[in-house]
């Protein structure tokens, strides 16, 4: 293989447990996002648009579903033969038979990977961020700085700063300090968790952290304070743009509707950063005579006989006639029958709303269950759910994956509720 400059390294393995009901049966980088997409498509798509032809994917957490997604890497024309895309699993060998213990951990089970590369940088990123990024302009600053590690930086509001990690920089970016998550946070930094490394000193590091029983294995914990402390030339990346870290369900939310809003820095039409994905070819939707469709993204395939307002519709959806959905996402293959209305909802796939049911009303309640989880008014209903017609689910309800007409005890799911395949959990 000839050598790569640089290569990129994505981390696509982590559960997701914020996102709750979404990533019971999915890994969080393979959730669908935006009608169209998938999460990781961006960081792919990113590298792809950056001139990285060559990225291992790291998969751990329920991986069939990513992995069919990626394939070969045909939609991102990462199915070469020097270079590509490669999917990264836990593997037994002579030396380690261990799942991988944290972010740094993955990378160091998979040394041979890309010493066999042999790059000179290695840019390491998450799969479970929104953003649209050139790697190439941040690899120019790294080696500018002559830096052993770069890392991109995105300003969050003061009061928002608690929850991220923080860099803390002198006059030309050199991180002097690095915070995780602190208390009374000195700037509002924040690591993006997209870094570029040489490689030759990361590869010392990670063999080091993995000799280390009381590491993390973790490049945010573990790695970048081990190279601060020893005098590393580390640097922070200004970045300015759209950035989204969708891990909660809130987020996730959020950032479909900023889509909506057609945010200027977030623009998905942009024919000069295309985001690529795999996703088979269908029909154009259509919106019939009794159809009504505003301020909303409509996914191909999908057949429009309600009204639709402000919301994400992805692929091969059926709205029926008299229905309502609005301040929702509905994933591919759902069907909303006639008389139906859905408020500030997220329906998975292939899920069944029956007729006159009426979703996400009522007050906001937190979830008795997953009150962490379930708060902001979201109602969430898994995969392959069938809700029977002339229910009443209020908000903040979470319904399980596979739920059926025998799962719904009552018309009425009160706020907060909680409702199993096998029916309804107060505990």
């Amino acid at each position: 293989m000839v050598a790569k400059e640089m290569i990129g390294l994505l981390l696509a393995g982590g559960q997701g447990s914020r996102l709750g009901i979404l990533t019971s049966s999915t890994a969080k980088p393979a959730v669908p996002y935006g009608g169209k997409y998938r999460i990781i498509d961006f960081p792919l798509s990113n590298c792809v648009n950056s001139g990285i032809d060559t990225v291992g994917v790291f998969t751990q957490y329920q991986p069939l579903e990513l992995n069919a997604h990626i394939g070969i890497g045909k939609p991102w024309d990462l199915d070469r033969i020097n270079g590509g895309v490669t999917i990264l699993s836990p593997f037994t060998s002579e030396e380690n038979n261990d799942w991988f213990k944290g972010t740094a951990n993955a990378v160091f089970q998979n040394i041979h990977y890309i010493d066999k590369i042999n790059p000179q940088y290695v840019v390491i990123l998450s799969g479970d961020h929104i953003y649209k990024m050139d790697y190439a302009k941040m690899l120019e600053d790294h080696k500018k700085n002559k830096a052993d590690g770069t890392i991109s930086v995105f300003e969050v509001p003061w009061e928002e700063a608690h929850r991220f990690g923080i860099m803390n920089t002198d006059e030309t970016r050199k991180v002097v300090e690095f915070e995780e998550k602190p208390k009374e946070p000195k700037n509002n930094l924040a690591s993006m968790g997209v870094y570029i490394f040489t490689w030759s000193v990361l590869r010392d590091y990670l063999i080091r952290d993995n000799q280390n029983p009381n590491s993390d294995y973790d490049f945010g914990k573990n790695i970048i304070p081990m190279m601060l402390d020893e005098g590393k030339a580390m640097f922070a990346y200004p970045f300015v743009g759209y950035w989204k870290d969708v891990g909660t369900i809130d987020a996730y939310w959020e950032s479909n509707m900023d889509l909506i809003k057609l945010v200027p820095e977030f623009d998905l039409f942009d024919r000069s950063w295309k985001i690529y994905t795999n996703n088979p070819g269908m029909p154009a939707h259509y919106v019939g005579a009794t159809g009504s469709v505003k301020t909303s993204i409509i996914g191909e395939g999908s057949e429009i006989y309600g009204t639709v307002r402000n919301s994400i519709i992805f692929p091969n959806v059926y709205v029926g006639e008299g229905a309502y959905i609005e301040d929702s996402i509905v994933m591919q293959g759902c069907i909303i029958k006639t008389g139906a209305k859905v408020w500030k909802s997220i329906l998975a796939t292939d899920v069944t709303v029956g007729e006159g049911t009426e979703i996400g009303g009522g007050e906001n309640i937190p979830n008795i269950l997953k009150p962490h989880l379930y708060y902001t008014g979201i109602t969430v209903v898994g995969e392959r759910a069938k809700i029977p017609a002339d229910k009443r689910i209020g908000k903040n309800v979470a319904i399980h994956h596979g739920a059926c007409e025998n799962d719904f005890p009552a018309d009425e799911i009160a706020s907060g509720e909680t409702i199993f395949k096998g029916g309804i959990a107060h505990e």
